[in-house]
């Protein structure tokens, strides 16, 4: 940073570069609360005829199910904060099906327990259900889990695990908390033409429950308008003091980033949304907005909600599936391919700084300006290294692409690209390279996800696969 700019920082802000101030630190940590983050409401329900012949003939059908309900019970308490368990009744017939479920009223899922053989109720319960549903088949409960596969490759959101450890449905607790994170989250998209992304928001709505809602270039600029300069101007010096360093962009550049993510702050509270991307690279660039929008995202994603660039409502979608279920913000990067050293550097200019988790530790930033326009206010996040990722995109809600990678290091000094920059070793850059679809974006998450996102796809209704 030179010295002029330096100086002319501090007569500005009066901005002392000292380390992260308690002040912004919790302000960017503190998730606006909304539906999205209830716990999702799952009824527990058990399958057995009024006479049993597996695992015995003797079966005593309601002593089985109260020593069930009782490790059930330690399941729920355990994940309290993720899911609310109801119900808990025993269905012997298919007629009990629909007026059992319409006594339970709005739910995100359902946990079916088989106690015995045969399951009269089952069939009808899987073509009944709206929502997704676990399968949890102990040993000798049932022959029954030999048909989920069938009726998932007809489209049916169930999974299924089968095993004698209660644990096993750790995992899951918090899945069908991201059913309902989703159902519940609400986006903004910002686009002077939503036509073009309107197709897409519908169909993620169909598959997911997610809310959309455009909104235009006026709508931005009159929300950067009821925000004080004060105001903005506290929390530009709170924005600075956390920074290593200011390189480029001037007091003006950053107190206006600052100030238009107050403006998209209070439009998320104001819409009862939780997510928002901008078409900034388009029919609303970055340069015709009030101000850059890449603060506004770092700070949303910081603290567990989702601010995500070019109005790329697959990156968004990505983001809110794996973040919610993680706690780890997703970066949408663009690959770099380096196939002679079997590498790929992940870069862009939105970076949240606590890519190792919402509640975690948070990466040092320098505020630089955005390289590929010269000009905007944006932070470079030096990520963690020696990490693994997880790199994800839908390609539509029916479909999600997925890889793995090792974090090198965080790439410092490059004048070229993107700001935020890490690079990754990949198991083969090459293959990768040759059938590499889908658009440029991917979304990167910190730790290896790809067993648990497989999991929600089957609980879910998407298909993974593997890039790598």
């Amino acid at each position: 940073m030179s010295s002029a700019i330096f100086r002319t920082s501090r007569r500005h802000f009066g901005f002392s570069l000292c380390g992260f101030p308690l002040a912004w630190t919790a302000m960017a940590r503190q998730a606006v609360s909304g539906p999205w983050n209830a716990p999702a409401r799952v009824a527990r329900v058990y399958l057995a005829a009024p006479k049993v012949h597996w695992p015995k003939p003797t079966l005593d059908v309601a002593a089985e199910v109260k020593a069930v309900e009782e490790r059930i019970a330690e399941v729920g308490l355990k994940h309290a904060a993720h899911v609310q368990l109801v119900g808990g009744e025993i269905l012997s017939s298919e007629q009990e099906v629909r007026p059992w479920l319409a006594a339970m009223g709005e739910l995100d899922g359902v946990l079916i327990i088989p106690v015995a053989q045969p399951t009269p109720a089952l069939r009808a319960l899987v073509d009944a259900l709206e929502v997704p549903a676990l399968f949890f088949s102990r040993p000798y409960a049932t022959h029954a889990w030999s048909s989920i596969a069938g009726w998932r490759a007809a489209e049916k959101k169930l999974e299924v695990v089968a095993g004698s450890s209660y644990g096993d449905l750790d995992p899951y607790m918090r899945m069908f908390h991201t059913v309902r994170h989703l159902r519940k989250s609400k986006v903004l998209v910002g686009a002077a033409t939503p036509q073009s992304r309107e197709a897409a928001a519908a169909a993620y709505q169909k598959h997911f429950g997610t809310q959309f809602r455009f909104l235009a270039g006026p709508d931005f600029r009159q929300a950067f308008e009821a925000v004080g300069e004060k105001e903005a101007r506290q929390e530009a010096e709170a924005f600075v003091r956390g920074a290593v360093r200011v390189v480029e962009p001037s007091p003006r550049e950053i107190l206006d980033g600052v100030r238009f993510y107050l403006a998209l702050k209070n439009l998320l509270h104001r819409e009862e949304a939780n997510a928002i991307t901008i078409d900034c690279f388009g029919s609303l660039a970055a340069n015709t907005l009030p101000g850059y929008p890449c603060i506004a995202w770092s700070r949303f994603n910081d603290a567990g909600l989702y601010g995500v660039c070019e109005g790329d409502l697959a990156s968004t979608m990505t983001q809110i599936l794996v973040t919610s279920f993680s706690g780890m913000p997703g970066f949408v990067s663009d690959p770099v391919f380096d196939a002679s050293r079997n590498e790929v550097i992940h870069a862009h200019c939105v970076s949240a700084t606590r890519m190792l988790g919402i509640n975690g530790p948070a990466s040092p930033y320098l505020i630089r300006n955005h390289l590929e326009t010269n000009e905007g206010a944006v932070l470079q996040v030096l990520m963690p290294a020696d990490e693994t990722v997880t790199v994800a995109r839908f390609t539509d809600p029916q479909r999600m692409l997925l890889s793995t990678a090792e974090v090198i290091d965080a790439v410092r000094d490059s004048d070229r690209g993107c700001r935020s920059q890490i690079r990754t070793r990949v198991s083969d850059a090459e293959k990768w390279l040759n059938h590499f679809t889908a658009g440029l974006h991917r979304v990167v998450f910190y730790g290896d996800h790809v067993r648990n996102v497989e999991r929600m796809g089957r609980l879910m209704g998407f298909q993974v696969v593997r890039e790598l």
